[in-house]
């Protein structure tokens, strides 16, 4: 008798235990220790199990990445959702990027920290269109968190689109410094308890955000040295 086709729903939930396993395997042994075989070992399955649902260890592991964006973009954007004032809705963003970076670290770790292939390295492949899906499914994030400070800038009269885009990425900068710092235990050398610092280093991350705020009281255009000295005046209101 023929094997009853799986059911969109089975073919779904087949690809995230895949997906799920090739995270803890490329957690554990990296990308160049990461196989197709070995998660098919330790799912009990076939290799050629796997190869029904993905065609080589490469795409299973842009499948993983564009996973983990479209995680965090929703958990981002889910969490500013409830907020109508930008720079409130900024900082529940950035609340829950921290969260999912110290909650989810191999994933975060995999997206943002450890040394794996980047769009670049499959340009001119065939697997250049997964990347490059996954590519912009991780700017989603990036344009999430731009267009909240961008509307938090407007409202104070700032339309200097290059000073948002810096801030936007100081801010990632400076999120992820601390987040590495706590999932690589290199904090715990400085502090008894660094993770117990979230509240208060992101109360003064977002305090930076004043420096839309003196641009609006003239302090110049928004060229990175010029939002560094307003970063500064931020800091001091």
């Amino acid at each position: 008798m023929p094997k009853k086709p799986m059911t969109a729903q089975e073919v779904a939930e087949m690809r995230a235990r895949i997906l799920t396993q090739a995270l803890s395997l490329l957690a554990e042994k990296g990308f160049e220790g990461f196989s197709m075989r070995e998660v098919a070992r330790r799912m009990g399955v076939v290799i050629g199990t796997l190869y029904g649902y993905y065609g080589s260890k490469d795409e299973v592991y842009l499948a993983v990445l564009t996973w983990g964006f479209e995680r965090l973009h929703d958990r981002c954007r889910a969490a500013g959702a409830p907020h109508a004032e930008p720079l409130e809705r900024l900082k529940a963003m950035g609340r829950e990027y921290m969260d999912f970076g110290m909650t989810e670290p191999n994933f975060y770790n995999l997206m943002f920290t450890w040394h794996v292939p980047k769009f670049a390295d499959y340009v001119g492949t065939d697997r250049e269109p997964a990347a490059r899906h996954e590519l912009e499914t991780a700017l989603r994030v990036y344009e999430l968190f731009l267009a909240t400070a961008r509307a938090y800038a407007s409202g104070l009269q700032v339309e200097d689109e290059e000073a948002v885009r810096f801030y936007v990425i100081y801010l990632w900068c400076t999120l992820h410094g601390y987040i590495a710092g706590i999932n690589n235990t290199l904090l715990n050398y400085m502090h008894d308890s660094p993770a117990t610092l979230s509240g208060d280093f992101l109360e003064t991350l977002f305090n930076q955000a004043g420096f839309f705020a003196a641009q609006a009281r003239g302090f110049g255009p928004g060229r990175p040295r010029a939002a560094v000295a307003n970063l500064r005046e931020g800091r001091r209101k």
